[in-house]
């Protein structure tokens, strides 16, 4: 995976989490992910589309996602999911806005879609071309995670 890929994403999390939140969010735990991704609780994906493509999930567990909303609604703990879902897909468009700002700074041409709540228990698994990078923020909310697998376009690859 490249990091050049990648970076925008964890710089935007980190400060996307940290200015959300009003709190310090540091990355925890970093790992490369060869299996199917297991969510943890409530997760929005977002793909990608163009000289750059792959998704990353955003995956909050229930209890920090319900602190989460609490938190950024000024209400209490929500008690249906609905309000946590929205939250979480709101997050991911927050970090996903600052993150593609930085690759189109760096001329990358790529349609984003719009998060979906990612329901099923078991995502897809990386493959030779397209590995998946797992990391967890640590917040004074609770763990958030983004799960990141992008790569370059193979016509973009061919056309070098």
């Amino acid at each position: 995976m490249k990091i050049e890929l990648i970076q925008p994403f964890i710089n935007a999390a980190d400060a996307v989490l940290a200015e959300t939140l009003q709190c310090a969010a540091r990355m925890g735990d970093v790992t490369m992910d060869e299996e199917a991704y297991r969510r943890k609780g409530i997760a929005s994906m977002v793909t990608i589309k163009g000289d750059i493509e792959g998704r990353i999930i955003f995956d909050i567990d229930t209890p920090t996602a319900a602190r989460v909303a609490s938190y950024l609604t000024g209400s209490p703990v929500p008690e249906s999911d609905e309000v946590a879902r929205e939250t979480v897909c709101e997050l991911a468009n927050m970090v996903i806005g600052s993150a593609i700002t930085a690759l189109n700074d760096q001329g990358f041409k790529f349609k984003i879609y719009p998060p979906v709540i990612h329901a099923d228990e078991l995502g897809e698994k990386s493959s030779e071309d397209q590995e998946s990078l797992v990391m967890c923020f640590d917040t004074g909310s609770g763990n958030i995670f983004m799960n990141i697998a992008m790569r370059y376009n193979r016509k973009r690859r061919t056309d070098n």
